[in-house]
């Protein structure tokens, strides 16, 4: 006990004592005599303390501990006795002489380490100064920054016989990317146009503000230089990376990127809302133990069309079972998404309009420490990608009916363009990571509404000595009815060494799998090459009697090195085995091989 707090308890004691002294008889007080506690040094020289008394280890512990107690001559403390004022005086003042040997004692310790004190005195008045300094400058009580940056060095090579990637001119003709007829093969010119070497950032800057310790706003800056970047998504949306920012604006400008506020409703639900918010950041559970983030195609959980990323004004309710920390839990989250949401024109955006291009994704699941278990169903509206990520087939987008959502006010919903889009995932992790990775396994599937065009009958038939193209050509969007995608991914984290990852993924993203028109006639009669031309150049684009031929398949492989809580370096390959899918010409081929060396400094 210190010094003070002897002082104070004897002073204490001193008090509830005192109002009883008048009970105490002239007699006693004639036959008492302070016994100094020189000579008590047990509790057992009092004749009249027993083991059994309930003071007991309290008297023995003022005895030798602190050596605090008085008694009588006939070595006797008469515990069951009131208390006297004067056998209270002689109690508080054998106490208080121990309490003065402890100050002479403190007072002889600070002498000694004078200039010790005398330096830690220094620098609390200095932590105290620098505090001062850095709560005036503070913007916010409230918010807490942090931050990422991610440098991405790396290339692609481009392999194949394949032309470029392709466009339709004004008489639905086929042509290379660069408009010509030439013999550049897609190998070459891509390794022309996307081969070279690259050095590339994207920066995040997340501002978390909470005003009830339960909620939060949060406001994500970010910048990038990938606008001229073969991960951006050039030529194929494949390659596209996860952390791969093209600025609005421009490289290297700053974008409000993020912009929605969390809070909880009850219990159970947390709501929120935005006009800058994500669909897959406002599940009731993440689907995967696969996170890599590399490749973009491989943190859509297996169904890019379904978790497709949609970003926007945005509107989400989360349900999560209250459980015991640790124990398995049932969720589910629904969310919409209007990505045209800040226009006010509803022939160009808008929310709840036609041309909103807006997302219902709605998600149950059950989960735990170990595992995940997720159903997902996904209501895309027209004028939004088939797919994030896919063939360059199935990555297009998909377009409103002709006078619906381009021309004039539409009712509500009213574009018959559309797409149901469902996922089923199963993960499963081990619980001491090591040799053993985690599975994560996810399958996509998606039904495509889409709106006639021109040159049908009710049978979807016309004349076959038309002088125009009559039937859609597979480059159009809207002759697809079908898509597919699965993925699994596998990952081993504390792989070597704590805090070190490695993981390996492959599947099929997004493909087309079914179209309204297989057997389709060979385009003719276009100008300046005739219908020669175009069954000898672009044959395998149109006739497919057995479906569509749209497969492709990715591969990921990586390893990361934790340098430090902060810093991590990931060296990385990618493969893709036919990104053009559908666009592929009989007989000929198209692949893409690449690396990076990815570095993530986080602050």
């Amino acid at each position: 006990m210190k010094p003070f707090q002897q002082l104070l308890v004897s002073s204490a004691a001193l008090g509830l004592v005192a109002p009883m002294a008048v009970l105490a008889s002239e007699t006693d007080l004639n036959r008492y005599a302070p016994v100094s506690s020189d000579q008590i040094t047990n509790i057992s020289q009092f004749g009249d303390v027993q083991p059994t008394d309930w003071a007991y280890q309290a008297l023995n512990n003022l005895v030798e501990q602190y050596g605090c107690v008085a008694g009588y001559p006939n070595g006797t403390f008469k515990g069951a006795k009131p208390l006297s004022r004067f056998e209270a005086a002689a109690l508080l003042n054998s106490c208080l002489d121990r309490v003065t040997e402890a100050t002479d004692e403190l007072k002889r310790l600070a002498e000694e380490f004078e200039k010790e004190l005398a330096v830690i005195r220094g620098r609390i008045d200095g932590i105290e100064k620098k505090i001062g300094k850095l709560e005036a400058a503070q913007f916010s009580t409230t918010t807490k920054l942090q931050g990422e940056a991610t440098f991405d060095i790396g290339a692609v090579s481009f392999g194949g016989s394949q032309y470029g990637p392709s466009t339709a001119n004004g008489a639905g003709a086929i042509t290379p990317n660069n408009g010509t007829t030439n013999a550049t093969r897609y190998s070459g010119n891509n390794n022309r146009n996307w081969g070279a070497l690259s050095f590339n950032y994207d920066l995040r800057l997340n501002l978390n503000t909470s005003f009830t310790g339960k909620d939060l706003l949060y406001t994500r800056l970010r910048s990038g230089n990938f606008t001229n970047s073969v991960f951006n998504g050039q030529p194929y949306s494949l390659l596209a990376l996860d952390k791969a920012f093209a600025p609005t604006g421009g490289n290297n400008v700053v974008n409000i990127d993020r912009l929605y506020y969390r809070f909880p409703v009850g219990k159970e639900f947390t709501a929120v809302i935005g006009p800058r918010a994500r669909n897959t950041e406002a599940l009731a559970i993440t689907p995967t133990f696969y996170r890599a983030d590399l490749l973009d195609v491989f943190t859509l959980n297996g169904a890019p069309a379904t978790y497709n990323k949609a970003t926007g004004a945005a509107f989400a309710l989360i349900w999560k079972q209250q459980v015991k920390k640790g124990q398995p839990f049932l969720a589910a989250s629904t969310s919409y998404v209007a990505p045209n949401g800040d226009s006010s024109n509803p022939a160009a955006g808008g929310i709840a309009t036609s041309s909103s291009g807006g997302s219902f994704l709605t998600q149950i699941g059950w989960a735990g420490p170990q595992f995940a278990l997720t159903a997902a169903w996904r209501y895309g509206q027209c004028n939004q990608n088939l797919a994030r990520r896919g063939t360059q087939f199935a990555s297009q987008a998909l377009p409103c009916s002709e006078g619906v959502g381009t021309t004039g006010v539409s009712p509500f919903w009213s574009g018959n363009s559309s797409s149901n889009n469902f996922a089923l995932n199963a993960a499963w992790q081990p619980i001491k990571s090591g040799l053993l990775p985690s599975f994560s396994l996810g399958y996509g599937i998606s039904s495509i509404t889409s709106a006639n065009f021109n040159g049908y009958n009710a049978n979807g038939v016309v004349p076959i000595n038309s002088n125009t193209q009559p039937f859609p050509s597979y480059g159009d969007v809207r002759n697809i009815t079908q898509l597919q995608s699965w993925q699994l991914g596998l990952q081993w984290n504390d792989l070597f060494a704590k805090g070190n990852a490695a993981g390996f993924s492959f599947g099929q993203p997004t493909y087309v799998s079914a179209l309204s028109q297989n057997q389709l006639r060979k385009p003719y009669g276009f100008a300046g090459g005739g219908r020669a031309r175009a069954q000898s150049v672009y044959q395998g684009f149109y006739d497919s009697p057995n479906g569509p031929n749209d497969g492709n398949f990715a591969f990921e492989w990586w390893y990361k090195f934790q340098v430090s809580n902060n810093i991590s370096i990931t060296p990385a390959i990618f493969y893709l085995s036919r990104p053009n899918g559908q666009f592929t010409a009989n007989g000929e081929t198209n692949n893409a091989f690449g690396g990076l060396v990815q570095t993530q400094f986080k602050f």
